[in-house]
């Protein structure tokens, strides 16, 4: 069950040594600047969120994945359970933070509380004329250049040096369930994607994949829901017409069966946009999967090298 069960990821924060050049990035990725100021810049998406990517200025690399708890109650208690204390989040929204320290080194603050944003504009979907059925008659389709309209952070993964010591400690505090386990044997599991315990509320297929790497402990990427996939490929469009470093996509993964196209910021750190991923309850269980459901596609490019 976990000491609690946490609703989403919240943010992500990194350190960079350029703050003007993270925030050209991320502008072009479709993220909105709600705080700029000397040694620290904040973006959120166009959901009720109030933060999804913090970058503090430092020596490149990252620095933090954030949870989401259901209320300051679940908060207090994971605090207590684990020994550590209860301060103010000084991020945009306000809150409480409690920090805590994955068997990894990874940073985890877990927030509640925030104050929710007012939601940004949104681009107004436009109909598509299918096979056995024509929604837009009389009508051209347009769609204006521009950055991907990011909604929202929808998940992290992180590499571990030992997923099961990572899992179990996961779940025992957050209450992850487990929607796809990668064995690449009958005694061994590389990693897992894992979506947050919602009850009857249908929840992302993951919110947090756990991947044990040769390369050990680290960040791996980030992924932002977009508007739709006219959306995400208008973000295409911008970010290679900014000349931003393309990682892998478009296509459509085997996996969680988002739509796809990823990206890295200027210092290597990889963000993902995707578009028209599976929703699953509690009720739905939990599946075993190979490396090649993993890795492969429904259709799209193969994943390169780097994503291995």
């Amino acid at each position: 069950m976990g000491i609690i069960r946490v609703e989403d990821v919240s943010h992500v924060r990194f350190r960079a040594p350029d703050l003007g050049e993270m925030r050209a990035f991320l502008e072009d990725f479709g993220l909105t600047i709600v705080e700029s100021r000397a040694g620290r810049l904040c973006a959120r998406g166009a959901g009720r969120a109030p933060v999804a990517h913090i970058t503090e200025l430092g020596e490149a690399g990252f620095a933090a994945v954030g949870l989401r708890a259901a209320s300051l109650a679940d908060l207090e208690t994971l605090a207590r359970a684990e020994g550590v204390a209860v301060d103010d989040f000084d991020a945009p929204g306000g809150g409480k933070l409690a920090v805590l320290t994955d068997p990894n080194g990874h940073r985890v603050e877990v927030v509640a509380g925030q104050a929710p944003a007012e939601p940004l504009p949104v681009p107004a979907p436009q109909p598509w004329n299918q096979g056995a059925e024509h929604d837009r008659l009389r009508a051209a389709k347009r769609i204006a250049a521009g950055p991907a309209c990011v909604l929202r952070l929808g998940h992290v993964v992180l590499n571990v040096a030992d997923f099961r010591a990572s899992e179990a400690w996961y779940k025992a505090r957050f209450g992850f369930i487990t929607s796809d386990e990668i064995r690449l044997g009958p005694d061994f599991a590389l990693g897992a994607f894992m979506r947050c315990d919602r009850g009857d509320t249908p929840t992302d297929h993951h919110t947090l994949f756990l991947a044990q790497s040769p390369k050990g402990a680290g960040f791996n990427h980030a992924a932002f829901e977009v508007a739709d996939l006219d959306d995400l490929m208008r973000g295409h469009e911008r970010l290679k017409g900014a000349g931003r470093h393309a990682e892998w996509g478009v296509g459509r993964h085997i996996l969680g069966s988002q739509v796809f196209d990823y990206w890295r910021d200027p210092w290597g750190h990889t963000l993902e946009h995707w578009t028209d991923g599976d929703l699953f309850t509690a009720a739905d269980g939990s599946n075993v999967a190979s490396l090649e459901d993993l890795l492969g596609v429904q259709w799209g490019p193969p994943a390169p090298p780097t994503m291995a």
